[in-house]
């Protein structure tokens, strides 16, 4: 609740400050002294939109500085959290505007933008007069009123919850078939393609070996000649028989060479051990390099073919396994995608069932809560002397959304057989400060820590309908905290604090202030209300009657 305002130079005012309290607080002064000032003061405090020229005159910066307090789980404090501002239980908004129309704002001493001290004001304080836009008059905020009012916040979360899975399974299903479309468009160069690649089947690294096998069978005609003479004279007629039979001469005579031929003999068995590891090799090339002619147009061909693929498709020839691979998978996604796109219907479906199941246990609720609601604003109309008006809350259908697919419209109408409709429209100013007040004391239950400002809403009414708005908003105020601006005498002795605005002529400057009255000084504020400002006994007494209730 508001517990300070701080006012410099603002306006008509020079220096203010007030402390306000729990309860029914009221504002009253004469006509032009200046009461509308102080709720623009706060509309500026609470980044509201308003008139530019706030700066007194004479005066170089004007600056306002509101005080909140803040429960634990009051709303502001999530906003304080979101906007990475300081969390406390006392919460501080400063703003202050210069001479050339710069502006600056600060929360808990940190600086912020207007916009963060918007957010905060919408949880902070709600007015309520004959011209504001901001309260109940705005159709686009009932819904979410009768949904605080029915308690369906369960509900609304459970069909936010199911509209955001729709959301999600209309916009997979819907980049599935541009998937899809977009794919299909090259089936037929796919089918070509994973065709051809099927035929030739190229494996990794078989561009290699073929270029090799290739090189090896252009060379075998120019060197197997040489390297059969090579085997020819390491065989049985060259090498090889010369090597045995030098081994078996000496072998015959080692005995008697009294061991000088051990040595001998030992270096030829190793060296016809090395000439036999020379053979088989050279045997292997031989075998390697006895080809068939047509084999070497073979391996050409494949390949020139497994090249000629690769600079197609703009790639490597090893690579070609690989890329057959991924076409391979995109053409079994096109023949694949009918059923995933049939699979994704039905998530949708399912979702769409859901949200509808979850839509309409919202609407169910909204129904009965409004059912209730009409029911309290006959009784509360009744008092305030409109016992003809009718209050109906109208649902409608709307455009699907996360919030269901109501479309919620409080309406009314004064008098039996006249037709319905929005509350700016159709009452008068005396009527619609009275519906605006039998509306919210139907609408507070869910207001704990909210800070209620009533801008002359009795205004057109006097007597005792006047007693009876008063009595509703000293009814309204109990727990929490309601700023009344008035011209009735009856709602100003149902206030729990009172305030009178005054204006002064000081130095050749006009001036606005604020005094509280208690008392006497009371007795005068209500007395000058009923009776203008020659104040007689009668009007006192009067006064003193009201303040007896």
């Amino acid at each position: 609740m508001l517990r300070g305002l701080s006012i410099r130079d603002m306006l008509l005012i020079e220096r203010l400050e007030l402390e306000f309290q729990p309860g029914l607080n009221v504002l009253t002064g004469e006509t032009g002294a200046g009461k509308s000032i102080l709720l623009d003061s706060l509309g500026f405090v609470l980044g509201w939109r308003g008139r530019g020229d706030v700066v007194r005159e004479g005066a170089d910066r004007a600056e306002v500085e509101a005080v909140f307090e803040l429960p634990e789980g009051h709303p502001a404090r999530k906003v304080l959290v979101d906007a990475g501002l300081p969390e406390e239980a006392e919460l501080v908004l400063r703003r202050s505007a210069a001479r050339d129309g710069r502006k600056q704002a600060w929360v808990n001493d940190r600086r912020c933008a207007a916009q963060t001290l918007k957010s905060l004001s919408e949880c902070l304080v709600e007015i309520h007069g004959q011209h504001d836009d901001r309260g109940l008059l705005n159709p686009r905020g009932h819904r979410a009123l009768l949904d605080e009012y029915a308690g369906a916040s369960r509900l609304l979360a459970d069909t936010r919850s199911a509209w955001q899975g729709l959301k999600q399974a209309r916009t997979r299903l819907a980049e599935a078939r541009t998937h899809l479309e977009n794919v299909a468009r090259d089936r037929e160069y796919l089918e070509f393609a994973v065709d051809e690649l099927d035929k030739l089947a190229p494996e990794a690294g078989e561009d290699d070996a073929l270029d090799a096998r290739r090189r090896l069978m252009q060379a075998a005609a120019r060197i197997r000649v040489d390297i059969a003479k090579a085997a020819q004279v390491m065989g049985r007629e060259g090498a090889e028989g010369a090597l045995v039979d030098a081994a078996r001469w000496l072998g015959a005579v080692e005995d008697r060479a009294e061991g000088r031929l051990a040595e001998p003999l030992a270096a030829l068995s190793r060296a016809l051990e090395e000439l036999d590891t020379a053979q088989r090799g050279v045997a292997d090339c031989l075998e390697a390099l006895d080809f068939n002619p047509v084999e070497l147009e073979q391996v050409e061909e494949r390949l020139f073919a497994i090249r000629a693929l690769a600079r197609k498709h703009g790639v490597q020839p090893d690579d070609l396994p690989a890329l057959h691979g991924d076409l391979r998978a995109r053409l079994s996604e096109i023949d694949e995608g009918a059923g995933r796109i049939a699979e994704l219907e039905q998530m949708v479906e399912a979702a769409q069932k859901k949200y509808e199941q979850a839509a309409r246990k919202l609407s169910d609720k909204r129904r009965k809560a409004a059912a209730r609601l009409d029911k309290a604003m006959k009784a509360e109309l009744a008092p305030l002397k409109m016992e003809r008006a009718t209050f109906r809350t109208e649902l409608s259908a709307a455009d699907p959304g996360p919030d269901g697919h109501d479309a919620v419209q409080f309406t009314v109408a004064t008098n039996p057989g006249a037709p319905a409709g929005p509350l700016d429209k159709i009452a008068s100013g005396g009527e619609l400060s009275r519906f605006l007040l039998a509306l919210r004391v139907c609408l507070s239950g869910g207001d704990e820590g909210l800070t209620m400002i009533f801008d002359e809403i009795d205004r057109g009414v006097g007597g005792a309908t006047a007693d009876a708005v008063g009595r509703r908003l000293a009814a309204l105020a109990q727990g929490g905290q309601v700023l009344v601006v008035t011209h009735s005498p009856q709602v100003a002795a149902r206030a729990a604090h009172h305030w009178r605005v005054v204006k002064t002529v000081k130095g050749g400057k006009t001036l606005s202030d604020v005094h509280p009255v208690t008392d006497d000084a009371r007795i005068d504020e209500i007395a000058r209300m009923l009776a203008g400002e020659n104040l007689t006994d009668e009007a006192r007494a009067a006064a003193r009657a009201l303040l007896r209730g």
